[in-house]
């Protein structure tokens, strides 16, 4: 296993000087794997198709920067896979219903990593591909095979495209869009930067069309955006994202540990060569525990539980797993494993967890203590609702 970005070692400060020196940020020249994500206004036309030489442009700055130093590493987050479906399909914008954007979706695909591993091969590169949804990394099992699977592609030489399984991918376990997901991705992979490519050369204190508007160089805190306008939709009509989900996205990753560089894909040279272009997003916080920013920033909760006081006193100090005694009501229909809501006697969510039941078996748990119900229904009851592993608080 990598070990994981620390602020303050002996190599950052050894980054960070020479990057002061040449003008560079330290935070992308000291960088040793690094998420690229890049939307679908960047690799398709307006009305639908691959642009083939937008996609070889991204693929020569990906190439040059993997080729600069053999210990460099590149996870490529790609959306464009209904864009690049349009057109073959006979349509001449992006549909509505999720059953033709999954049709769409499942031509696409196919094209998109087709041209992918075309371009790559120019460099002698493979690349593999790696579809999720948020079931895929919400439970422990699956998670871990994710990770597992795309450490292993970068340790073997490929370049993993990640995109979000859109041909089975429902409403109720969509990422909703590709900045979240790339966010996630960054942690998932403990990556050193998370670069951001859209439409757009960075974040402006407005509508960046509007005279007077100017680009924000660097964001250290939230403070940084207080005041500021930000726009939600791109150009080109394609895409689901905005200016908005690149900021949350950059705010998830940001309070991870996890720098990042918001600017336009036409720019993608200079900004993985740590020149101040775009807008750099500094770390705000540090590595959290792998799964929980998943189940926080991922995961659609199938149901809620009502906690009693002492409850949710223990669950939001984290001095414990929640047990039946502490349920006082239970709503929604969800199977063993789902995320559900902990919320208060108010109905304020106050935490997120993986619960261990179904929704059928805890009306009968409610109140009673894991003693009494192992001793009437069996020692299988005698565990938690929701495991303290299993739990992040909101």
């Amino acid at each position: 296993m990598r070990d994981t970005v620390r602020a303050g070692t002996a190599d950052e400060a050894a980054n960070r000087t020479a990057g002061e020196r040449d003008g560079l940020r330290p935070e992308v020249t000291g960088a040793r794997r690094i998420v690229v994500k890049v939307g679908s206004s960047s690799l398709t036309t307006a009305g639908g198709g691959l642009d083939a030489d937008r996609v070889d442009a991204l693929v020569d700055v990906l190439a040059r920067v993997l080729g600069a130093d053999g210990g460099r590493e590149v996870v490529l987050v790609s959306s464009g896979a209904i864009a690049a479906g349009l057109a073959p399909l006979g349509l001449d914008r992006r549909p509505k219903d999720l059953a033709r954007q999954q049709a769409a979706a499942s031509v696409g695909q196919g094209l998109l990593v087709a041209r992918y591993t075309a371009s790559f091969a120019r460099y002698g590169r493979r690349v593999g591909q790696v579809l999720l949804t948020t079931d895929d990394t919400s439970r422990r099992a699956h998670y871990r095979n994710a990770r597992r699977t795309l450490d292993q592609l970068l340790a073997m030489g490929a370049v993993p495209v990640v995109n979000e399984n859109d041909t089975v991918a429902t409403d109720e376990i969509r990422f909703g869009d590709n900045d979240r997901l790339a966010a996630l991705v960054a942690h998932l992979v403990r990556a050193d930067l998370l670069v951001l490519l859209s439409d757009v050369d960075g974040l402006y204190d407005g509508d960046p069309s509007t005279p007077g508007t100017s680009r924000i160089a660097e964001v250290t805190g939230p403070a940084d955006l207080e005041g500021v306008s930000i726009g939600s939709a791109g150009k080109a009509g394609v895409g689901t994202g905005g200016m908005v989900t690149k900021v949350e996205a950059a705010r998830i990753a940001a309070a991870a540990g996890i720098p990042v560089v918001l600017t336009s894909a036409s720019r993608a040279a200079d900004a993985l060569l740590g020149r101040p272009t775009g807008t750099l997003f500094h770390r705000t916080g540090r590595r959290s525990a792998d799964r929980l920013l998943w189940l926080a920033h991922a995961s659609t909760p199938r149901g809620a539980l009502t906690l009693d006081d002492g409850a949710v006193h223990a669950v939001v100090r984290g001095t414990g797993s929640l047990l039946p005694a502490g349920i006082a009501a239970v709503e929604g229909e969800f199977s063993a494993g789902d995320p559900v809501e902990l919320r208060d006697a108010g109905g304020r969510a106050v935490a997120r967890g993986l619960v261990s039941y179904d929704a059928g078996e805890i009306p009968q748990l409610l109140g009673r203590s894991t003693r009494d119900l192992a001793r009437e229904l069996g020692p299988g009851y005698e565990r938690e609702v929701v495991h303290r592993d299993d739990l992040v608080v909101l």
